[in-house]
């Protein structure tokens, strides 16, 4: 995929702006600059200055003068992609922008491809292909949770673990196929309860990361919580409350909502997407029961479904509701007591058998209304997604690709341990490691393939 075209693009958002950075890199990159650059005194040229300087004049091609702008210089191998670098910094008129960008390409340049820096970055080794990745994560980061997982990953926490995991296979996978070279002196070089213990170890922290990806998925595009219940139990107003905004319309009129509205609020650096959902209930018009349809659709997708009663209702229909949700275990179920501002809190509790009367599912009393014990809800909510997973040291998975690398490498793994359980030859143990060897290394970039590296940088945003 790599090619010496020095390649161009803009590398700021599209549009208008205060300033635009246009970004060259190759072999001819400062010589291109060159060509459009005049210093103040007319006789300076960026050909002879030196690395990691900035330049100011004007961008002039045609005859005709463009911009005054800054001309910055990276040299190779110390730039972002591992070649010399050329970052101009003009007005950011759209027309500017334009005009500039065509008189790097009538001088030689060719536009970039989506994510090409980045690729050219990888396959010069400036980084690795995980590394490339949260570059786009980086850039796509809405929340602080996001931001940090990327950066996390961008400056290589997850391929040091990859990298560590790979050295210790490669050791094992040595030893093994040592053995072969003596089959027929039957010589044992590794020993099988080390090597046992060991390939455990590297299965269990596998087996770790992979874990981690439901939580580095939500972090990265948003938790996904369902508000049910009947119908005006409160629904729309806990959203207008959390959002701290009037997006669904309140009335007394059950069966006002009758699809789902969503929108994203963050808490404490996470991104949550709530939906508020039509009222579960039995009915004969035609539009409510597609929105009650549409709900149990929204309850089947989210991560945290928040069951809203009264707190007129008893214990039995609650717990009615409960069943009727046919929740996975895999999500989160929070029930909240609403407009407890209408009756004595105390007495509801005790009616209701205490707080921890639908256990293991937490139970919040609140009045949505009038914002009685809402802040509550926040706390339980950081608590159902782990955030406090981000606040070590651990790496978290929020990559598909990754993902199914480590599964892949996980059943490999256990077909490894199976064999040395049941004293299978060394050859076939060593080939299963191997395999590890090999899924591991696709997440860091040591074994790929163009249609693989294709559809990773499609994806990026072109200047990137």
């Amino acid at each position: 995929m790599k090619d010496d075209a020095t390649i161009c693009a803009i590398a700021t958002a599209p549009g208008m702006g205060a300033i635009a950075v246009l970004r060259l890199s190759g072999n001819d990159a400062i010589a291109i600059a060159d060509s459009v650059y005049r210093s103040p005194n007319k006789a300076k040229k960026l050909t002879d200055q030196p690395a990691n300087t900035l330049h100011y004049g004007s961008i002039e091609y045609d005859g005709k003068t463009l911009d005054d702008a800054i001309f910055a210089l990276f040299k190779q191998p110390h730039s972002y992609t591992g070649e010399d670098v050329v970052e101009i910094t003009c007005h950011g008129s759209v027309y500017i922008q334009q005009q500039v960008l065509q008189a790097l390409t009538q001088s030689g340049a060719r536009l970039a491809e989506p994510g090409e820096f980045t690729l050219r970055a990888f396959l010069n080794g400036k980084m690795d292909l995980s590394q490339a990745e949260a570059v786009a994560d980086l850039i796509a980061s809405e929340s602080g949770a996001a931001h940090k997982m990327a950066m996390k990953q961008m400056r290589g926490g997850f391929s040091a673990e990859i990298g560590r995991l790979r050295e210790q296979l490669l050791h094992l996978c040595s030893l093994l196929e040592l053995e072969l070279d003596f089959s027929e002196e039957d010589v044992e070089f590794a020993d099988r309860t080390a090597l046992k213990r060991l390939l455990e170890e590297i299965h269990n922290v596998m087996a770790h990361l992979t874990s981690s990806f439901s939580l580095g998925n939500v972090i990265k595009i948003g938790v996904p919580v369902a508000i049910v219940g009947k119908p005006n139990v409160g629904k729309s107003t806990l959203l207008n409350t959390l959002l701290q905004e009037e997006k669904a319309i309140v009335s007394e009129i059950a069966g006002t909502t009758r699809d789902a509205i969503e929108d994203v609020i963050n808490i404490k650096g996470i991104r949550f997407r709530f939906i508020d959902t039509a009222g579960i209930r039995q009915t004969t018009d035609t539009i409510e029961s597609l929105g009650i349809e549409r709900t149990f659709s929204k309850i089947s997708e989210a991560s945290v479904v928040l069951l809203l009663a009264e707190a007129k209702c008893s214990k039995d229909e609650i717990q009615q509701q409960i069943t009727a949700l046919n929740l996975t275990p895999e999500q989160n179920l929070v029930i909240i007591i609403n407009k407890i501002d209408l009756y004595n809190e105390t007495e509801i509790i005790q009616k209701l058998g205490g707080k921890d009367a639908f256990a293991p599912y937490p139970v919040l009393f609140l009045s949505a209304k009038h914002h009685l014990h809402t802040n509550n809800l926040h706390d339980l909510l950081l608590d159902t997604v782990q955030s406090q997973a981000l606040q070590t040291s651990d790496v978290v998975v929020s990559n598909a690709r990754h993902y199914e690398a480590l599964q892949n490498a996980l059943e490999a793994s256990n077909r490894a341990l199976s064999g040395l359980d049941t004293s299978l030859p060394s050859d076939l143990i060593a080939q299963d490691i191997r395999e590890i060897l090999h899924y591991l290394g696709q997440i860091t970039g040591e074994i790929t393939t163009d249609e693989i590296l294709g559809n990773i940088f499609k994806n990026f945003c072109i200047g990137k």
